[in-house]
């Protein structure tokens, strides 16, 4: 199982997505990624590069810092 900090931006990430009313594999999709990785990164079970928490923002439209509030 990830660490803190993995699943707080995990949780932070899926709370963001289901405010924009966007799918896991919608997600997923304009990341780039498989919806399994997706998942795990929800979960907290991936220990995500600044990279792809960047793509991830980009996606959700949000700044990164925000997936770490």
């Amino acid at each position: 199982m990830g660490n803190s900090l993995q699943i707080k931006v995990g949780k932070r990430i899926q709370k963001i997505r289901i405010e924009k009313n966007l799918s896991q594999q919608d997600l997923a999709a304009k990341c780039n990624f498989e919806k399994s990785n997706m998942s795990r990164l929800e979960a907290g079970r991936s220990n995500a590069t600044l990279s792809t928490l960047e793509i991830v923002s980009k996606a959700l439209e949000v700044d990164v810092i925000e997936l770490f509030k």
